[in-house]
């Protein structure tokens, strides 16, 4: 509701509305002043009314460049998110003012990245514009009527990759990795097989974490935050029991840039086609639910908090399940 103040030299009027700052303005009539509340009330009720941001958010680009320094920085996977959000940055589209952005040209970057990169990837960015926009408007004082990435379509992600070993590839896998000059290569690549690790969660593993008698390697800080105990099965630990120690601590002591490229090569020696590291997880979960372990027991393993996850991780051998039938 409007106020009207009469001052010297004109009349003040105020607008204060939950949830926008107060509105105020000065005229010399009091009919202007009248006039001006009537349509700025209007605006507000449509929400329509554009109120300019702080100068540090100014645009899309310099609230996503805040967004990365406040609230990336203190996440766990701070690095990729980092890279990701300055490939959105670079774009033309983080030039445009923020009061001026619309969902047209959300969609037109939605469109122009799907050329270039998969569904999931673009997803994930609109994702990040989303939330970084949420939090403005929440946290730091940034006033729009709407979060324009809302109103977009994303788009639809396909089915989780189907990539389960076929007969004699996971020993053709091993053989490669055998050959491969660093010797702590194929033991990681056997206990990612026997335990559905990540492999970040691989590298960080020490020594001390893994306790041989309880048959368990603890996972003191995880992707998704929380702490696990991971259950090593005998093959696990004859593999582990056979390693050297390192000097450092490490189970594995390997850089992640290391894994990548031995990853790559066996890629090309065994000559399987489009073949990840991550694959070894979804083998791993796969065959703990072909081994007749339930869902609570699986994601109590694997980490997974969120089911539908761990579904699209999970790709059943029909071979398998038809034995259960019997």
């Amino acid at each position: 509701m409007a106020s009207f103040r009469k001052r010297k030299g004109g009349w003040n009027v105020q607008i204060r509305r939950s949830g926008y700052p107060n509105l105020s303005k000065t005229f010399t009539i009091k009919t202007d002043a009248q006039a001006w509340a009537r349509d700025a009330e209007l605006r507000l009720e449509r929400d329509e009314l554009f109120i300019p941001a702080k100068p540090d958010l100014s645009t899309l680009g310099d609230l996503l460049s805040r967004y990365t320094r406040d609230i990336t920085s203190k996440k766990r996977g701070r690095e990729p998110e980092s890279l990701r959000i300055g490939k959105i940055v670079r774009h033309s589209m983080c030039s445009i003012k923020i009061s001026k952005l619309s969902s047209m040209d959300i969609a037109s970057y939605r469109d122009e990245r799907l050329k270039e990169v998969v569904p999931a990837s673009v997803v994930m960015e609109l994702s990040l514009m989303s939330h970084a926009i949420d939090t403005a408007r929440k946290e730091w004082g940034l006033y729009l009527p709407e979060n324009v990435v809302k109103k977009v379509n994303k788009p639809r992600i396909g089915r989780g990759r189907d990539r389960r070993f076929l007969a004699g590839k996971e020993q053709k896998i091993l053989k490669a990795c055998s050959e491969c000059k660093n010797y702590y290569f194929r033991p990681l690549v056997m206990i990612a097989i026997e335990t559905a690790m990540r492999r970040g969660e691989l590298l960080n593993l020490k020594w001390e974490d893994t306790d041989i008698e309880r048959q368990v390697a603890h996972l003191e800080m995880t992707k998704n935050g929380s702490r696990r105990d991971v259950p090593l099965s005998l093959k696990a630990l004859e593999v582990l029991s056979s390693m050297p120690h390192s000097i450092n601590g490490r189970v594995f002591p390997l850089t992640e840039a290391a894994v990548k490229g031995l990853w790559s090569r066996v890629s090309k020696k065994t000559g399987i086609a489009d073949l990840r590291f991550h694959d070894l997880r979804h083998e791993a979960t796969s065959r703990f639910f072909e081994k007749g372990l339930n869902v609570m027991e699986v994601s109590a393993i694997t980490g997974h908090k969120d089911l539908r996850m761990l579904k699209r991780s999970t790709h059943l051998r029909a071979e398998e399940l038809a034995k259960k039938l019997c």
